[in-house]
């Protein structure tokens, strides 16, 4: 992409130039080891850090934690098929995107102020984002207008004038109303007013599960309103998994504030389709700094970030991973960079480097402590541009205290950046063993799990797990939907590309 100027980028050509990053060449004629010039640190030891850290942080399922998975993530669906039911607000046909990874990862950009603090091992052992639409503009002839006039960039007010008289009718408890002065009154979709009915339609739809509960079903150990977002934790077997769910709009095709971002060359050109990337935005109930919590929602590109990432190197992506785990404890306060940041400057280099340097498999090193030069560079300047809308600055409203006082912490982990990783080695190899004895404390008290109830009459039916796992191996690269009847939440169907199953 050609990208911003360098005042208004994650990098540039010219900056990485001087970066103590690229100071670190390859010594000629075999003359030692290859070194950081910043660190000293020897880029082999670093590249080895890497791949520890991948192997404690990314563990392999057996078939029964999968098994277990796949039994809360259909609880999950048949328990928002149930919500639909409640009072048919959400759309009958609905399709969920199913992010790995929960809302304090950073797999969709939302403020994290009001988010309760879950440690993995400590809480859960896997965690999820869902995003559900509560309302969809798909379908439609008439292009898409957002109503940008009362928000900051990147951000919009939703009116229901663009919706039929029934779903007025059906949302006007959840709106906030604005007469105008000819007479006319326009409902306004509010993020608020929907978390709200959404947590409790979602805390009466479990409250009655509960009452009638069936053997192997999940333990419902915690259900939360963080904000605009429903966290809920199941119990299954000995498996705890973290649900983010968070009500959103669903639109196809592509907003015209980031219709420019289409006319510029990036990375995955020829790697992928423009019709996989502008497939279709939301709206996620999180407001600007100085906006309007009750009205404003902030433009999402998740599903277009699903498709970006098969064309990321996996050395660039353990990376990110390692990075991401460093500096979500060391910039937690005061809160100002969240992961969500540092995969925009991950895109952005991914823009602005050569491909095949990207793909070298034994540059892991190189690409960390370049993010963290990066990320560093942001903050200094603060300046850190969307992705998919280069002209909204994420680090603005930071103040010149707070952005120097992160960028100094960066600059200790750039001075020695392999004793940040050991300690990041450390943190998830501590929460592999919580889990660990957790689950064997399970499996002493006999606590019920999938496979228990072998021959029960309400055992749950692996024919989903096994249908899925059919469907991802034999459609590589391929968008997979779940779709919940709400009139038959048993029978979830299947959507690859446009065909039904």
């Amino acid at each position: 992409m050609a990208a911003p100027a360098l005042s208004g980028r994650a990098g540039s050509s010219g900056s990485l130039g001087n970066s103590p990053t690229m100071a670190a060449g390859r010594l000629p004629h075999g003359g030692g080891p290859e070194l950081d010039f910043r660190s000293a640190a020897r880029m082999e030891d670093l590249n080895r850090l890497i791949q520890e850290f991948s192997k404690h942080d990314q563990r392999e399922y057996d078939d029964q934690r999968a098994l277990e998975i796949h039994t809360a993530k259909d609880f999950i669906f048949s328990m928002l098929g149930m919500v639909q039911k409640l009072d048919q607000k959400l759309p009958v046909a609905n399709e969920y995107l199913l992010l790995s990874g929960g809302v304090r990862e950073g797999v969709v950009d939302m403020d994290l102020d009001e988010l309760s603090v879950y440690a993995r091992g400590t809480d859960y052992d896997m965690d999820f984002t869902l995003l559900v639409p509560a309302l969809k503009l798909h379908d439609r002839n008439q292009p898409v207008t957002l109503d940008m006039r009362h928000s900051a960039l990147g951000h919009s007010w939703l009116s229901l004038r663009l919706f039929d008289e029934g779903t007025i009718n059906k949302w006007k408890d959840c709106c906030t109303i604005v007469d105008h002065i000819n007479g006319t009154t326009n409902y306004f979709f509010s993020p608020t007013l929907v978390a709200d009915w959404f947590y409790q339609s979602i805390s009466l739809v479990l409250l009655e599960v509960q009452k009638k509960p069936q053997r192997g079903m999940p333990r419902v150990e915690k259900v939360e309103r963080n904000g605009t977002i429903i966290s809920v934790i199941l119990g299954v077997g000995s498996s705890r998994m973290l649900y983010d769910i968070v009500p959103v709009v669903s639109f196809k095709g592509w907003p015209a504030v980031a219709q420019s971002w289409l006319m510029e060359n990036h990375f995955w050109d020829g790697k992928i389709t423009e019709e996989e990337v502008i497939s279709g935005f939301y709206l996620v109930p999180a407001c600007s700094h100085k906006g309007r919590k009750e009205n404003e929602w902030r433009l999402s590109f998740a599903r277009s970030e699903v498709q970006l990432k098969k064309c990321i190197s996996s050395s660039l992506m353990q990376a990110y991973q390692a990075c991401k785990a460093i500096i979500i404890k060391l910039l937690s306060r005061p809160k100002a960079i969240s992961p969500y940041h540092l995969r925009s400057i991950m895109l952005w280099a991914c823009d602005r480097l050569p491909a095949n340097y990207l793909a070298q498999d034994d540059f892991s090193a190189h690409f960390l402590l370049g993010l963290i030069d990066d990320l560093q560079h942001c903050l200094v300047n603060k300046m850190c541009p969307n992705y998919f809308i280069p002209q909204c600055n994420m680090l603005e409203h930071l103040s010149d205290e707070t952005a120097m006082l992160h960028a100094r912490k960066l600059s200790s982990v750039r001075s020695d950046p392999a004793e940040h990783l050991r300690t990041t080695i450390e943190h998830a190899k501590a929460a592999n063993r919580l889990t660990v004895e957790l689950q064997w404390r399970g499996s002493t008290n006999n606590l019920p799990s999938p496979q228990s109830d072998a021959g029960g009459e309400n055992q749950p039916d692996d024919r989903l797990a096994k249908k899925l796992q059919q469907l991802v191996t034999e459609n590589p690269g391929k968008s997979i939907s779940v779709f919940i009847n709400p009139d038959d939440v048993t029978r979830p169907h299947f959507r690859i590309d446009d065909k039904f199953f």
